[in-house]
């Protein structure tokens, strides 16, 4: 499958770019071009236009309002009809979805998280989070978690259980706090509803399972999912 790719253009953007190209190439895919967007750029008009060639996938590396101008105006260029719009699934996160409607139909994205109560999000732990959630969000006008809400959640447990474990008191025991933090690994449950972790000792990366979701009516639909142990790649640097 032949792909281009539009990211956000700066270190974010750029490296994630570089992520997506080697995995597109591994599995073999082609990416037949990339077209950076600078990040205070909310008109993308201008850049998407100027997308050509023959390509199968429109690939999107943005998020926030960037987001919704890439889906917006894929849309209105006729990119949507030419070929699959997808992204990271930061594109499409709940609180977005009401500003792209039927331009987001078709949509596939990746993220850790999907505020729905199907496949493996179909458990207590995650029913508790998300009625939760729900009634925190909606006086201030948000309808459904996203995964900041549902990572900030469980960072502040990781964080919690780090604490405990090397019996934390104050800034001269933050060694210990980090080192009870390496290596950690926690189950799904109350705590940690999105699933099962790893906090990988050598470099801080956490591992957890992933989602292939596309977008229908407003709605997501889950197509497959990707298993935290399939995720993990060679650890780039070493804290420990």
């Amino acid at each position: 499958m032949k792909w281009h790719i539009a990211f956000a253009d700066y270190a974010w953007g750029q490296s994630t770019r570089d992520a997506y190209v080697e995995q597109i190439k591994k599995n073999g895919g082609e990416v037949t071009g990339t077209t950076g967007v600078p990040l205070t750029t909310s008109d993308m008009t201008a850049f998407l236009s100027k997308i050509s060639g023959s390509f199968d996938g429109l690939f999107g590396i943005f998020f926030g309002p960037q987001g919704i101008s890439f889906v917006n105006q894929s849309f209105d260029l006729g990119l949507s009809k030419k070929a699959r719009i997808a992204g990271d699934g930061a594109i499409v996160v709940a609180t977005s979805l009401p500003a792209m409607g039927a331009k987001a139909d078709g949509f596939v994205g990746v993220d850790r998280y999907i505020p729905l109560l199907e496949g493996p999000f179909n458990t207590s732990y995650h029913k508790k989070f998300l009625d939760d959630s729900v009634a925190r969000l909606t006086p201030i006008g948000v309808t459904l978690p996203d995964r900041y809400v549902q990572s900030n959640y469980e960072g502040v447990n990781f964080l919690k259980l780090g604490m405990e474990r090397s019996k934390f008191r104050g800034r001269e025991d933050s060694m210990k706090l980090i080192e009870a933090l390496e290596g950690m690994e926690v189950k799904e449950s109350d705590d940690f509803p999105q699933g099962d972790k790893t906090l990988r000792r050598e470099d801080h990366q956490a591992f957890v399972r992933e989602f292939i979701f596309e977008v229908r009516d407003m709605k997501y639909k889950i197509l497959d999912i990707i298993p935290k142990e399939k995720t993990v790649v060679p650890p780039a640097c070493k804290f420990a």
